[in-house]
């Protein structure tokens, strides 16, 4: 079997809709925990000592679970999995680089390997199952 084949089978297979829906799952989730317990999560944005506590709150929901939906959707997939790589990156040097507390070394490390698994969306795009696909957009690998 060819790589081309291999690469043609895999791009047409379930696995990239499942990996857009497990990476998806977090932000979701986050998102509406922040929506329900806002109180918690301004309190953490202040303790960080960001201004515009309440703007960055909704803001970070917006992302959250817009940029989930969308990621599970596979819409306009590499530009959200950007977008969610980094958001992932910069929550995880403003709010967990505390890395001597052994739980922020782990939040730091979580957000980046998302950011990781988020920039391989970017290059291989959403896969046959999503609204990309759908709609015609090819999802070659990008060029290096």
């Amino acid at each position: 079997m060819s790589a081309n084949t291999s690469a043609t089978q895999t791009s047409q297979s379930i696995i990239p809709a499942i990996g857009r829906i497990l990476m998806a799952a977090i932000f979701v989730f986050s998102g509406i925990g922040k929506a329900l317990a806002p109180e918690a999560t301004l309190g953490y944005i202040q303790s960080a000592g960001l201004p515009f506590a309440s703007l960055a709150l909704i803001g970070a929901i917006a992302i959250e679970i817009g940029g989930g939906a969308l990621l599970v959707l596979g819409y306009k997939t590499r530009l959200v999995a950007a977008g969610l790589a980094v958001f992932s990156l910069v929550t995880a040097f403003v709010f967990h680089n505390a890395i001597g507390d052994q739980n922020q070394l782990i939040h730091l490390l979580k957000n980046v390997a998302m950011s990781g698994g988020l920039l391989q969306v970017v290059a291989f795009g959403a896969g046959a199952y999503s609204l990309d696909a759908a709609a015609g957009h090819k999802a070659a690998p990008l060029a290096a």
